[in-house]
């Protein structure tokens, strides 16, 4: 074997030596952080049974079906919602979700369903920006000017919401609304994207800061300033 030959393998044998440090380095540091913000909200999770009342239950969008009803995924939240809203947990329920095409609208077919439920449409708040997980709190927060509220949604999307309603001056604890058993390469498929996305929370977080599509506030209580306390409802006052 030529000296060129066995100076060319060893090059590329150090390249790729280098390349599964870099990914192996980038998978720790990835890992590190889920499972710091998953330790970070444990004790923010609760049954439907156990939450402390808030002002409202957030429901972020799931997808919807070809006949623009909501997905399993996005039914089972709205459904969950609505048991909070039933026990009393929550007077309202925002239902956030993306309406950036006229064809496709996750708040209205979450709007839709659960006026089928039995829920007042008087209750029911709309956020038709919801694009992503950030935008909802955001706005949950900018928008909507809500303090205390209940999140609904999936086990694997919970702690990353959690982790993003509580940096953006919101006091929120979560409800998880796995009651269909879903499809195993659906749930592999969205716990694989949630690595990712919990890389962009960080980022939108800590180094972004972006600042969603926004508008006029729309309070939904009459006095919605941060108080510590969950179960008030401030209409009253």
């Amino acid at each position: 074997m030529k000296k060129s030959t066995q100076k060319a393998i060893k090059i590329v044998s150090k390249l790729m030596q280098g390349l599964i440090l870099i990914f192996l380095a980038t998978f720790l540091i990835i890992g590190c952080l889920r499972i710091g913000m998953i330790v970070d909200v444990r004790s923010e999770v609760y049954t439907s049974q156990t939450v402390p009342e808030a002002q409202a239950a957030l429901v972020f969008g799931a997808g919807l079906l070809a006949d623009k009803t909501p997905s399993a995924p996005l039914r089972d939240r709205v459904d969950r919602a609505i048991e909070l809203y039933q026990s009393g947990k929550v007077k309202k329920i925002l239902m956030s979700g993306d309406n950036r095409f006229v064809y496709y609208n996750e708040p209205e077919a979450m709007r839709q369903y659960a006026l089928t439920q039995g829920v007042p449409d008087e209750d029911i708040i709309l956020d038709f920006a919801g694009r992503r997980t950030y935008d909802s709190c955001y706005r949950a927060s900018h928008i909507f000017e809500l303090s205390d509220i209940i999140l609904v949604t999936q086990n694997y999307h919970l702690p990353r919401a959690l982790f993003l309603c509580n940096h953006l001056n919101i006091n929120a604890a979560g409800v998880p609304a796995d009651q269909t058993r879903y499809l195993r390469s659906r749930y592999v498929f969205w716990r694989v994207r949630e690595i990712f996305a919990t890389v962009a929370a960080y980022a939108d977080i800590y180094l972004l800061k972006p600042v969603p599509v926004l508008g006029e506030p729309e309070p939904i209580f009459s006095f919605s300033k941060p108080t510590g306390l969950i179960g008030i409802d401030f209409a009253k006052y």
